[in-house]
């Protein structure tokens, strides 16, 4: 897969799938931007790309903020000359039923999820218009097309970022615009154990999500950044406007 002289933005780039997408783009001869919240995080995703001789700028803001969309779309250009592809992987889970979740779960995970993923996404295609086109790949998640129980907002969230994939990739495909959705099911990153209402262990979660896994095992974040990889090469320039699970066959029963 050919990424030559791309320009790629990676939101949620300090930690978990960003992280793992952030690396597997160096390797293909981009240019990167990293976006996260966190310096210290970021500094050393920042320093692992750098490592792969890819030209890299890390920028710190909070995703929920259109302005800072804005700003690193700019920056990019700016710096780079253009915007080739954009990765949304910024995003926050919290869990609960709908009578467990507070209007600030709700409100907060709304604001990471969905309305990070269209500033960046409208952002992106003003730039990418300019110049020809480009790819947008959102990562969702495979209970946005199924649903799960416990999970409310984090479903109701990733089920909108679906749509708006579609939705997008409809309105801008005769720009030469792809856009589509990576959605994992249970993945081996720090969000997996996050957020429980009880104190779990690791291998606890980790094999509660094993057993509901029809192959097995947990995906890894270098899988999912392999799918976003592909996604956004010219390999798949004729797939726009699909929601593609990567969850070890959960979503096919």
């Amino acid at each position: 897969m050919t990424h030559s002289n791309k320009v790629v933005i990676i939101t949620g780039a300090t930690s978990g799938i960003g992280k793992a997408v952030a690396q597997a783009f160096a390797a293909t001869k981009v240019s990167l931007v990293l976006v996260g919240r966190d310096r210290e995080r970021g500094q050393r995703a920042l320093e692992s790309v750098q490592e792969l001789n890819c030209p890299a700028e890390l920028m710190l803001g909070d995703v929920t903020d259109s302005a800072f969309a804005d700003q690193v779309i700019d920056f990019s250009v700016e710096r780079f000359g253009k915007v080739s592809v954009l990765v949304n992987s910024a995003g926050i889970i919290r869990r609960g039923s709908a009578l467990e979740t507070t209007d600030d779960d709700w409100r907060q995970t709304f604001d990471a999820n969905v309305n990070g993923v269209f500033y960046f996404s409208r952002a992106a295609v003003k730039a990418m218009r300019r110049t020809g086109g480009g790819s947008i790949v959102n990562i969702a998640s495979n209970v946005g097309l199924v649903g799960c129980s416990g999970l409310a907002a984090y479903c109701a969230s990733k089920g909108a970022v679906v749509l708006l994939t579609r939705a997008m990739a409809l309105d801008h495909a005769k720009e030469q615009i792809s856009i589509n959705a990576v959605c994992p099911g249970a993945v081996d990153t720090p969000m997996l154990v996050s957020a429980h209402s009880k104190p779990v262990s690791i291998d606890e979660v980790l094999q509660r999500n094993v057993d509901a896994i029809p192959q097995g095992r947990v995906a890894t974040p270098k899988e999912i950044a392999g799918l976003a990889l592909y996604l956004a090469s010219e390999a798949a320039s004729h797939i726009t406007g699909v929601a593609l699970p990567i969850d070890g066959g959960v979503t096919a029963g």
